[in-house]
């Protein structure tokens, strides 16, 4: 027998699923919390015990994203079969991967976060802290921070440029691959 507990986790998780599902098939505007309740086969009323409103849905989609993002990139970091320039760019591609994938989480991953912040950004802290973690491997602690930077905003530019077609490779003739390529090469040769 499901315990009261369980059960709401088990409603809480169907709702997630329903409003990502949702995100990515037409943006922000296409969930609504009477729609995400029909999807997860719920009473009207259910996603209001669990949300207080749209907004803080989608935020807790988000942190979903940067979670999943996070949980990729610890398993690249701690991959002992990978050279660190092997996990950096997993980790990279991983990040431009969910733009190319999932381009509306990945503008609800980036945008300001309006439902609750604090699990956004500590969703969001988790990853970076992984992703410092796969950086230190390949240019030591001390320039883990400034590469780290660059190669996130780096890898942020690419996916939304590849998303919002300005990446063509007829205009640049480079791919979003090449570019990170390119960007771990020229980071492993200034360590």
């Amino acid at each position: 027998m499901i315990c009261r507990v369980e059960s709401a986790a088990v409603t809480r998780r169907a709702l997630l699923d329903a409003a990502a599902a949702l995100l990515d098939l037409g943006g922000p505007e296409a969930v609504t919390l009477r729609e995400v309740g029909a999807r997860a086969g719920v009473s009207r009323g259910a996603p209001y015990r669990h949300f207080a409103d749209k907004d803080s849905l989608l935020t807790a989609v988000a942190a979903e994203g940067w979670e999943r993002i996070g949980d990729r990139v610890h398993a690249l970091r701690t991959d002992p079969g990978l050279s660190a320039s092997e996990r950096l760019r997993g980790a990279l591609r991983a990040l431009i991967g969910v733009g190319r994938d999932q381009p509306h989480l990945y503008r609800m991953m980036f945008g300001a976060p309006t439902g609750d912040p604090a699990a956004t950004v500590r969703a969001a802290g988790r990853f970076q802290d992984e992703f410092l973690g796969v950086v230190a491997g390949l240019v030591g602690e001390r320039d883990a921070r400034h590469h780290g930077a660059l190669l996130f905003t780096s890898a942020h530019g690419i996916a939304g440029m590849e998303f919002s077609g300005h990446l063509a490779t007829d205009t640049w003739r480079t791919t979003a691959d090449e570019l990170v390529d390119t960007l771990v090469r020229t980071v492993a040769e200034a360590a």
